[in-house]
C-alpha cells in the first residue's frame, strides 16, 4: 500500500463494498474464503481454497473474468507493485515457516 493515510482509509472503505462480480469470480476459481488484514501500510491475505487450486493458473484465469481487470485497475491507485508487473500479480505467495497444528 502507498503510505498515505487517506488512501489507506479509502481502500478499507472500498473493501466494505466489493462488487458482486468480483466476489463471484473469486469463488469461481476455487477460493472458498479470503481475508485481508492491514497493519500500517502492509496487507496480508489468507485464502482457503479447494484442494486443486493452483496459484498461477487460477489467478491468471481470475484476471480474465468479468470486471476483474476493472477492479484491479481501480485498486492499483492504492497498492504499490513492481514496475512492469501485471495488476493481478500484486499479491505474492509467502513461505509458511510455522504452524501450531503441524
Amino acid at each position: 500500500m502507498y503510505d498515505d493515510p487517506q488512501l489507506i482509509s479509502s481502500y478499507v472503505e472500498e473493501h466494505k463494498h466489493v462488487w458482486d462480480e468480483i466476489k463471484e469470480g473469486i469463488r469461481s476459481v476455487g477460493i472458498l474464503d479470503m481475508q485481508i488484514f492491514l497493519l500500517g501500510n502492509r496487507l496480508f491475505m489468507i485464502m482457503d481454497t479447494t484442494d486443486d487450486f493452483n496459484w498461477e493458473k487460477d489467478n491468471a484465469r481470475l484476471a480474465t473474468l468479468p470486471r476483474q481487470a476493472e477492479w484491479e485497475a481501480y485498486m492499483s491507485k492504492y497498492q504499490v507493485s513492481v514496475p512492469g508487473q501485471a495488476s493481478h500479480e500484486k499479491w505474492r505467495l509467502m513461505t509458511q515457516i510455522f504452524s501450531l497444528n503441524g
